[in-house]
C-alpha cells in the first residue's frame, strides 16, 4: 500500500483542532506549536487533498465540504487512538486532551471549578483551561471549545445546551441593613447606594436589566467582577442585584424587597458542532449539567 497517497494523520488531527477552536493561534497554544506551523500543515493537507479544507469567515475558520470529509476521517483517527490508549490502560475509559472553557466569574468559580476538579480526578489526563469573561455569546468565536454565557443566545452554526435557570435578587449587607431603613418599594431604592456592573462594559442585556431596579441614576460602585460586587455588599457599601447562588446561606447578606424584585436568567453552553463530538467536551458538559442539578437549591432557592 502506498501510504504517500494518503493525507498525513497529524495534519488531519490539526485540521480537527482548527475545526473545534476556529483560530490558528488557539490551535497553536493547544498543541504547543506555532501559528506558522499550523498554517503550513493545513496548506500541506490542502495540497494532498487536492482542494481547500478551510475558508475564513467573520466567525473564524470554517470547514469546506472537503474539510468536513477530512474531519470525519480525523475523528476516526482520534477514536482509534483513544481506543488504543484505553486498551493499554486495562480497559479504563480515558478522557484526555485539552478543553478550553470561557465563562463568567460566578459560574466559573462556584459551578465549573468544582465540577471540573471532580472530573479530572476521574480522568487525570484531561487538561482544562478556564477563561473568565461576562459577555454574550461570541459570534467571532475566540478559540475556546465551550462558551458558557448568561442570558439569551443567538447561536448561528454553534450548538447550544441549556444548563440551568438561576435567580438574581437584591441583597444588602447585614450591617448596612441594621444601620439603614430598608426600602419598602422599588422607588425607595433611589435613597440607597447601588452596586452593579460597569455600564460601559456590560454586554449581557439580561444582566443590564438589573438597572431597571433603580428608579434613576448610576450605580455608586461598579465593577466588572461579580466577586468585587459581592464584597462591596458584604462591606456594607449598599444594595446590589446578585445571583442568589453567590451568597446563598451566608449570614452577612440580607435580601431586599423579596416579594417585589427577582429576575430569572439562564446559563447556556455553546460549542462548534466539531467540538460537541469530542468525548472530552461531552464529559465537561455532562459535569456542568450534573453540578447545576446538584446546586438547584442554591441557584433557585426558596
Amino acid at each position: 500500500m502506498d501510504f504517500k497517497r494518503f493525507p498525513s494523520p497529524d495534519d488531519l488531527l490539526i485540521l480537527l483542532t482548527v475545526a473545534r477552536l476556529g483560530r490558528f493561534t488557539a490551535v497553536a497554544d493547544a498543541l504547543d506549536t506555532t501559528h506558522t506551523t499550523v498554517s503550513r500543515r493545513i496548506l500541506a493537507l490542502d495540497k494532498q487533498m487536492g482542494g481547500r479544507t478551510l475558508e475564513r469567515t467573520p466567525q473564524g475558520w470554517e470547514l469546506t465540504d472537503l474539510g468536513r470529509a477530512a474531519v470525519a476521517a480525523a475523528e476516526g483517527i482520534e477514536k482509534s487512538l483513544s481506543s488504543l490508549t484505553t486498551g493499554l490502560r486495562d480497559g479504563v475509559d480515558i478522557i484526555s486532551g485539552v478543553v478550553r472553557v470561557s465563562t463568567s466569574d460566578g459560574f466559573g468559580a462556584r459551578i465549573a471549578t468544582p465540577a471540573l476538579v471532580r472530573l479530572q480526578k476521574k480522568h487525570p489526563r484531561l487538561r482544562v483551561e478556564l477563561l473568565s469573561s461576562t459577555r454574550r455569546l461570541s459570534q467571532n468565536r475566540s478559540g475556546v471549545d465551550i462558551e458558557v454565557v448568561p442570558g439569551s443566545v443567538e447561536a448561528g452554526r454553534t450548538e447550544t445546551v441549556l444548563l440551568t435557570d438561576y435567580a438574581l435578587r437584591l441583597y444588602a449587607g447585614s450591617g448596612y441593613a441594621a444601620e439603614h431603613k430598608m426600602p419598602r418599594t422599588v422607588a425607595d431604592l433611589a435613597e440607597h447606594p447601588f452596586i452593579s456592573y460597569v455600564d460601559s462594559t456590560l454586554q449581557v442585556s439580561e444582566l443590564a436589566l438589573q438597572r431597571g431596579a433603580l428608579p434613576a441614576g448610576s450605580a455608586h460602585f461598579q465593577s466588572t467582577s461579580v466577586f468585587s460586587q459581592v464584597e462591596a455588599v458584604r462591606s456594607n457599601g449598599g444594595i446590589a442585584m446578585i445571583a442568589a447562588f453567590m451568597v446563598h446561606g451566608q449570614e452577612d447578606f440580607v435580601r431586599v424587597l423579596p416579594d417585589q424584585v427577582e429576575q430569572i436568567v439562564q446559563y447556556w453552553a455553546a460549542a462548534r458542532p466539531e467540538s460537541m463530538r469530542s468525548p472530552a467536551v461531552q464529559a465537561v458538559l455532562a459535569a456542568f449539567i450534573q453540578e447545576t442539578r446538584r446546586m438547584k437549591g442554591q441557584l433557585l432557592p426558596e
